[in-house]
């Protein structure tokens, strides 16, 4: 096709989360090397955090673009993004996201791109667009399961889920209705906006697990599900985590988990307790990754057991804030992730053959821990009937998954289904241009 502008121009708008931000660039960059130019949208905050991996390599085709939201009480613009951001301003910013559409619709108006690429909770932006004769395309980054298990349980209260391999325990199903409640938009956030999208919907997934889920989902919104691969974050220098390469350079091959649950949740005092107990236990190697919200700096050695660093001495390594979890993931001492199971985690665990300890904690990610046993690349460590962890539980799902003979199948589908992804990443992203290039020349 020969486009308009010789390339197509498309603007993206992830969510504020890290978690949605990173492949919204990826996709971007991905797109970027098929001559696409990209404009990636984000607030001031969040573009500060990518800027230098972008101007290195993709001044020319990636620019980024400033969206300013309200001012409301409470929220700077320093928060406005979920990296660290207390737990109780969460609705705040998801309203003040919302009464930014305005400033988005003038962007759009100055741009005119081809093609809005747009995130799961942004209705307002296919209004924007429709308006203005642009296509907008939604790429929801949760898995194909969850957003299909999702729009089944808005419309279809009676009727079971097909796949009652996928299943919400039931303090999850309280936790789930409870943040569902909570959301400002009084739509479920997945059900209007994702009927919206034009004709495809993009989804960071496979066909190789996830393939009836998808088919599952174009049949509930009628609408071609297009997979993007993994889009896992490119590597950073060696000289960046030199310190963590040291010390995994001197464990045996595959003896080591990586611990992190995301840059949204942060553990409570108990939680801490109990995976720290867990890991101690295990008799484990281990690299851990503690967060706290902004405001709340404490010391790591205050959050822990009294004299826990002591008696874990070489066998652990704790930090605080953030890690460069692929790169670490792809280090050939680690045998485990043990992970709230966030989707990017998910599909960083699967490109690099890393076998998950799922502890899921809220949203998504229980059905994605389910998932993760279902197609058989991990073990979920079990908790309480009330969902609390157990450190006993956390210590055997680890050994089970990095040392023990009754994990080996699991370790060995892992390091399959890693093999089969990394091979089609190419057709994928190629499969992808062709569709929005299609999409566009058809509007």
């Amino acid at each position: 096709m020969e486009a308009k502008k010789h390339t197509i121009s498309v603007l993206m708008l992830p969510w504020l989360a890290h978690g949605h931000i990173n492949p919204f660039l990826e996709l971007a960059k991905k797109l970027a090397s098929k001559n696409f130019h990209i404009y990636l949208c984000s607030t001031p905050v969040n573009l500060n955090s990518i800027k230098k991996r972008v101007n290195e390599k993709y001044p020319q085709p990636i620019e980024l673009i400033e969206l300013h939201l309200p001012s409301l009480p409470g929220l700077p613009p320093h928060y406005h993004t979920t990296n660290g951001l207390p737990p109780h301003l969460m609705n705040t910013l998801k309203t003040a996201f919302e009464l930014a559409s305005p400033n988005f619709s003038k962007i759009l108006q100055t741009l005119h791109p081809d093609l809005v690429i747009h995130d799961y909770n942004q209705p307002w932006v296919t209004d924007s667009a429709s308006s203005m004769n642009i296509p907008a395309v939604q790429f929801p980054t949760f898995s194909a399961t969850v957003i299909a298990l999702a729009i089944h349980m808005s419309e279809n209260t009676e009727e079971k889920f097909p796949f009652p391999e996928i299943y919400l325990r039931e303090h999850e199903m309280i936790s789930l209705k409870k943040d569902i409640d909570e959301v400002p938009s009084k739509k479920f956030p997945y059900d209007e906006a994702i009927r919206r999208s034009h004709d495809i919907i993009l989804v960071k997934t496979c066909r190789d697990f996830e393939g009836k889920y998808i088919d599952y989902l174009s049949n509930l919104t009628s609408k071609k599900i297009v997979p993007v691969g993994s889009l896992v974050q490119e590597s950073m220098d060696q000289d960046d985590y030199e310190e963590i390469a040291q010390w995994l350079d001197k464990k045996d091959k595959s003896s080591t988990v990586f611990v992190s649950f995301g840059s949204e949740y942060f553990l409570s005092k108990e939680e801490i307790l109990a995976v720290a107990q867990g890991l101690e236990l295990s008799k484990v190697n281990f690299i851990w990754v503690i967060r706290f919200p902004q405001g709340e700096r404490l010391n790591i050695r205050d959050a822990l057991p009294e004299g826990y660093l002591e008696r874990v001495g070489e066998r652990g390594m704790i930090m605080e804030g953030w890690a460069p979890q692929a790169t670490i993931l792809q280090h050939p001492s680690i045998g485990g992730f043990v992970s709230h199971c966030g989707w990017s985690s998910f599909m960083e665990s699967m490109k690099f053959g890393v076998p998950i300890i799922a502890m899921p904690m809220h949203i998504d990610q229980p059905m994605n821990a389910r998932l993760v046993e279902y197609i058989g690349v991990g073990v979920e460590a079990a908790k309480d009937e009330d969902g609390k962890l157990q450190s006993e539980e956390i210590a055997k799902a680890i050994r089970e998954v990095v040392a023990e003979e009754s994990g080996e199948d699991v370790r060995k589908k892992a390091k399959e289904l890693s093999e089969k992804m990394n091979a089609k990443e190419d057709e994928e992203i190629d499969g992808v241009a062709e569709e929005l290039v299609a999409l566009c020349s058809n509007k």
